[in-house]
C-alpha cells in the first residue's frame, strides 16, 4: 500500500501513525492476519517511514490478511478510516514471489523547500556541496553522536524553478531543491544534507524547510525512480491477461 502525510499530519510520529493504522484496521473491519505465540501482533510491516515533520506523497507498507479482498475496497474503507492528511493512494496484491518492500526501495526523491532563502545563495551552496569530494555532518544516533559523509549518497542536489510553491509561501524568496538520495547505512535525510550546506557554505535558512518526500523505489541508471508497486501492476495484468 502507499499513502501519504500531508499539512499538519506530517507532525505524526511513525509510532503515532502506527497506531492509528492498527485502529483504522479495526474500523474498517479488515481482516488482518495476526503473528503467532504468547503476543500475537498483527502483520503489519513499514518500509522506511518519512521523519516526523516531513511529508510525504510515496509512503508504503505491507499487511497479511487472512483471505484475499478487493484491493481497491480496502483502499477506500481504510482511507475513510483515517484521518484527514493520512491518505491511504494505492492499494495491490502482493505477486507471489516478488518479494519484500524493503526489497525494491534503494533511493528516495525529496522537495526541499527553503522561504527567506534567495535561489541564487542556494544555488551556490548546492554547487559548493557537489563539488566538495566529503561532506561529513553529525547527527545524534542511537549510539550516541555519530559523524558520517552526506555527499556520497546524494544522487542529485539541483536548483528547481517553481513559480507556485506547493506550501502557499508568497511574497518571500524561495528556493527549492530538487534531491534524490540513496539508501545507505546509516541513511543520509534531506535535514542531513541541509546540515552538508551548511558546512560547505553556511547557508542557514531563516525559517525551518519544508521538506516532502516524492517517491521512493529502484534507482535506475538515468536517474529514474521505479515505484515499488509497478511489479505488483505488472504481475496483475499479466494475470488477467492470462484468464481470459
Amino acid at each position: 500500500m502507499r499513502y501519504a502525510k500531508r499539512g499538519p499530519l506530517r507532525f505524526t510520529s511513525h509510532r503515532d501513525f502506527a497506531r492509528a493504522f492498527e485502529r483504522a484496521l479495526l474500523r474498517a473491519a479488515v481482516p488482518i492476519a495476526f503473528s503467532q505465540g504468547f503476543s500475537p501482533h498483527p502483520k503489519i510491516s513499514y518500509a522506511s517511514a518519512a521523519p516526523t515533520g516531513v511529508g510525504s506523497e510515496a509512503e508504503y507498507l505491507e499487511i497479511g490478511l487472512q483471505r484475499e479482498v478487493d484491493p481497491a475496497e480496502l483502499k477506500v474503507a481504510l482511507d475513510a478510516a483515517l484521518s484527514p492528511g493520512l491518505d491511504v493512494l494505492e492499494a495491490v496484491l502482493a505477486e507471489p514471489g516478488g518479494g519484500s518492500l524493503a526489497d525494491r526501495i534503494d533511493a528516495s526523491h525529496w522537495r526541499l523547500e527553503l522561504p527567506g532563502v534567495e535561489p541564487a545563495v542556494a544555488a551556490e551552496a548546492v554547487a559548493a556541496f557537489l563539488a566538495a569530494p566529503e561532506v561529513l555532518v553529525e547527527r545524534m544516533t542511537k549510539q550516541g553522536r555519530r559523524s558520517f559523509d552526506a555527499r556520497a549518497a546524494v544522487f542529485r542536489c539541483a536548483m528547481t524553478d517553481e513559480p507556485d510553491l506547493p506550501s502557499g509561501a508568497v511574497a518571500v524568496p524561495c528556493a527549492i531543491i530538487d534531491l534524490v538520495v540513496r539508501q545507505v547505512i546509516p541513511a543520509v535525510r534531506p535535514d542531513d544534507v541541509l546540515s552538508g550546506l551548511r558546512v560547505v557554505a553556511g547557508l542557514e535558512p531563516p525559517v525551518p524547510p519544508r521538506v516532502t518526500r516524492l517517491a521512493q523505489g529502484t534507482l535506475t541508471a538515468q536517474g529514474e525512480i521505479v515505484d515499488p508497486l509497478d511489479a505488483d501492476h505488472v504481475g496483475a495484468s499479466a494475470s488477467e491477461s492470462a484468464s481470459r
